[in-house]
């Protein structure tokens, strides 16, 4: 399993699961051969971390050539600044399931 994780600002005048930007994006996203999953999460100031899950490296490479031209006409837009990529990896460790429990 391998990860991608970004920051992300969005103005918070209206929820980002709610925007029909975001969810025309996701869609896109999670259609695309090999994902496993995102974990949206609000730290505060607008300021979202996104951890992605891709079954294989391959995945994860292919998806962001062909999500490139989703995110600039859907997600660019909306957001406040310019996302930051803040790694990419193997999960080392991950007590998720596919039912989305713990343990």
């Amino acid at each position: 399993m391998y990860a991608v994780v970004r920051e992300t600002t969005y103005p918070s005048h209206t929820t980002l699961g709610d925007r029909p930007e975001f969810k025309a994006f996701q869609d896109a996203h999670s259609a695309q051969p090999g994902y496993r999953g995102t974990v949206v999460t609000h730290i505060g100031n607008d300021r979202y971390i996104t951890v992605t899950l891709w079954e294989k490296a391959d995945d994860m490479r292919a998806a962001r050539e062909a999500i490139g031209p989703v995110v600039e006409q859907l997600i660019e837009p909306i957001m406040s600044a310019p996302s930051r990529l803040i790694g990419t990896g193997e999960v080392a460790f991950m007590d998720i399931g596919d039912d989305g429990k713990a343990g």
